[in-house]
């Protein structure tokens, strides 16, 4: 994500899943590239494999990511469980005017990901 530019555009992509939201503002003239981490408590040596979201796990994540979207007016989330819900649902009580775009997606790379967002927004 580092050779992206600092630029704000009004479209953006955010690919999140329980650990990390990636974030990027697309548009005609560059790309800018953020990340939200989640805040997790250590895990217990005798605990199971992770399966809840961050959401449960840190309170503030979603609303973190949220802060971090406010430039944009159009986003595009995709992810593979259960967090994009989750942020869909909260930007869709805190942020009526965002225009929502939601898929499932594995993890790709930073690259697929902007490319899914020219795509969707049509800024090829």
């Amino acid at each position: 994500m580092s050779d992206m530019t600092t630029q704000i555009h009004s479209h953006a992509v955010v690919w999140i899943d329980h650990l990390i939201a990636k974030i990027f503002s697309i548009g005609l003239t560059g790309v800018s590239a953020t990340a939200v981490r989640a805040h997790l408590a250590p895990q217990r040596l005798d605990c199971k494999a992770h399966t809840g979201s961050a959401v449960n796990d840190d309170p503030t994540f979603v609303v973190r990511v949220g802060r971090a979207l406010s430039s944009c007016t159009d986003l595009l989330i995709i992810g593979p469980g259960t967090e994009k819900t989750e942020l869909m649902n909260f930007l869709r009580v805190n942020r009526p005017d965002l225009t929502l775009h939601v898929e499932t997606s594995n993890p790709p790379t930073d690259r697929e990901i902007v490319a899914v967002g020219r795509k969707i927004f049509r800024l090829d």
